[in-house]
């Protein structure tokens, strides 16, 4: 995140305190659901859902937001409330971390993107995602890896097993 080298800054402690937290992507959440145990994983953004399946059927579906993404040709973290070609449901953490940037004067949570100061992209998808989770009190991050070498980031909200 821009200004990482400063490490007494709110946001590096948020992000430091939310990846111990969370750990990685493939922990165990809510109700010692696993996710990372299962071969496909598929997101409907009209839904608001993240469903893992295992040779077509779905185990595990998870209520998501939408937390931002990462573009390797702009090499930046961009908020998923700026950006348009979103479902505005699925943006209400987003925007929740956008008002505590605000309120805190903290600009990589308040601007609508974040430049990738240190040359590693993922990292910084993670750590804001952190932020994020921390702040909205999700239950974890998500990443979702892209064609152009960027990812969408999601916050889980809810995990369950699928009925």
């Amino acid at each position: 995140m821009a200004g990482e080298g400063d490490e007494s800054t709110l946001v590096c402690r948020l992000a430091r305190r939310g990846c111990r937290t969370i750990g990685c992507k493939e922990c165990t959440l809510a109700a010692g659901v696993p996710i990372g145990s299962w071969p496909r994983y598929d997101y409907d953004l009209t839904e608001g859902k993240l469903l893992f399946s295992d040779n077509g059927i779905t185990k595990v579906v998870a209520e998501i937001q939408i937390a931002g993404s990462t573009s390797a040709k702009a090499s930046n973290w961009l908020w998923a409330w700026a950006n348009s070609n979103l479902p505005g449901e699925l943006l209400a953490d987003a925007k929740l971390v956008r008002s505590f940037g605000q309120e805190h004067s903290i600009d990589e949570l308040a601007q609508s993107y974040a430049i990738d100061l240190n040359n590693d992209l993922e990292v910084l998808g993670w750590k804001t995602t952190a932020v994020a989770v921390r702040i909205c009190n999700g239950l974890g991050p998500y990443r979702s890896p892209r064609g152009e070498g960027g990812a969408l980031y999601l916050i889980f909200k809810s995990v369950n097993w699928a009925s």
